[in-house]
């Protein structure tokens, strides 16, 4: 049946579970370490981090919607090699080479080892166990992406949010402690720090990958008019941006009001392991393994889901459900043996082709400028990558010294962001080509 547009309640289903996808265990374990941090200036710490580790994922999402689907329409734009090729590394980097094992490690190790004995939490076989059960889990929700939406909005979702919330209004009612003192660069330059830090989450990366996956459950819905679509995907991405502020809110201020209690720590992780504790005892320990391990399930979910349907787009020879099996499968083999060598090869790629990524989303919005010209994607993305790849190569540990020299004149280069300027000067050269050889 051909709807023209879902019911609240449906477009509420929708951007629940796009918050869920999001939600992964580094968006809960980040915003603890950022309130310790910025402590008095956690105001502009974070809304710099909202701005970035929100508005960037908002717009990618919003990209999607606008290009009919998936992040290959985007880069297709540039050359139909480029775009599949770029999105092939995309949804393998974030998918089963690095992103989808991790979900299951960090749920193991924060939300189910602390329970074991010492020597039950560093056996091979307990990890094994649980990663089985993690992806048979996984395989169960992603295998009737239909029923994808309702499965994460209406059952995962709100547990979510509940044991989010117990920790969140335990801290708002009784304080650990005081605000504490900002720290190092957070004193003078809290909202470019944290600004940064979020940029450095690549969420971005995420929500074109997820992009797919909210597509196809608004058309499950029955709604196929590409504008209702995009009307509909924007307001998702709004409950689901509202949903994450929120959260980060609420953790960051967990993380400013726990430094006399817990002392400065050195990463989130342990930020909010302790905080949990002080605010509710052990149950708080439980409250918190319950939290990161829907967190990571419903991304584990979510990229299985986006990466099948993406593959089975591209190579139809194998079904939809064989690609859920072969990912999940391939996934819970590098999570038990090989994630360590992985991450090392995954981090640098993520590097190389995040701000290509974040670079491609702001064009596709403002393409109608340059009449869709190639070569006014071709541009910056090149200024881009010559940066980016360089970037990667040096944390891999390949030193360059003649190029550092070189490329630490960029402007925000030794802050991560060096091709932004290059970026931004490619643009406006592509577009002013474009505009003065343009026939009206």
């Amino acid at each position: 049946m051909d709807k023209k547009t879902l019911t609240n309640s449906e477009t509420l289903t929708i951007g629940l579970m796009l918050f869920a996808l999001f939600l992964g265990a580094g968006n809960l374990i980040f915003p603890p370490y950022l309130g310790q941090l910025a402590g008095e200036q956690l105001l502009p710490a974070i809304i710099g981090f909202l701005l970035t580790g929100v508005g960037l994922p908002l717009l990618g999402i919003l990209a999607i919607a606008k290009a009919g689907g998936d992040l290959q329409s985007i880069a297709g734009r540039v050359h139909p090699v480029f775009g599949i090729v770029f999105t092939m590394i995309v949804y393998l980097a974030i998918g089963p080479f690095f992103g989808i094992p991790r979900t299951a490690t960090v749920a193991f190790e924060i939300g189910t080892a602390p329970f074991l004995s010492a020597d039950l939490a560093s056996s091979f076989w307990s990890l094994f166990l649980f990663t089985i059960i993690f992806f048979v889990i996984t395989v169960l929700f992603a295998l009737n992406p239909t029923k994808l939406v309702d499965r994460i909005g209406k059952i995962l979702t709100p547990i979510l949010i509940v044991v989010i919330s117990f920790l969140a209004i335990k801290s708002f009612l009784t304080p650990m402690g005081p605000i504490g003192a900002p720290v190092g660069n957070y004193d003078t330059e809290a909202f470019f720090e944290s600004f940064l830090q979020g940029y450095l989450t690549m969420d971005a990366i995420a929500a074109l990958v997820f992009g797919i996956v909210i597509i196809q459950s608004i058309r499950a819905k029955g709604v196929e008019d590409k504008n209702a679509i995009l009307k509909t995907t924007a307001y998702a991405g709004f409950i689901a941006a509202a949903g994450l502020s929120l959260v980060y809110l609420s953790l960051s201020y967990i993380g400013a009001t726990s430094v006399e209690a817990i002392g400065m720590q050195d990463n989130g992780g342990e930020v909010i392991a302790l905080a949990s504790r002080v605010l509710y005892g052990e149950i708080g320990g439980i409250i918190l393994a319950a939290a990161i391990t829907f967190a990571c399930l419903t991304t584990s979910i979510g990229l299985v889901s986006a990466t099948a349907q993406f593959f089975n787009k591209v190579f139809p020879q194998l079904p939809y459900v064989a690609y859920v099996f072969i990912f999940a499968g391939f996934s819970t083999i590098i999570a038990n043996v090989g994630l360590t060598q992985l991450i090392a090869i995954s981090l640098p790629v993520l590097l190389a082709i995040y701000p290509l990524a974040i670079v491609l989303v702001i064009l596709s919005f403002i393409d109608h400028s340059f009449y869709q010209k190639s070569y006014v994607y071709i541009i910056p993305l090149v200024l881009t990558g010559i940066v980016s790849v360089f970037d990667a190569l040096k944390s891999s540990g390949f030193e360059f010294n003649a190029i550092t020299q070189i490329f630490s004149y960029l402007p925000f280069y030794e802050q991560g962001i060096g091709w932004l300027v290059p970026a931004i000067i490619g643009t406006l050269i592509g577009i002013i080509i474009a505009r003065s050889t343009h026939k009206k």
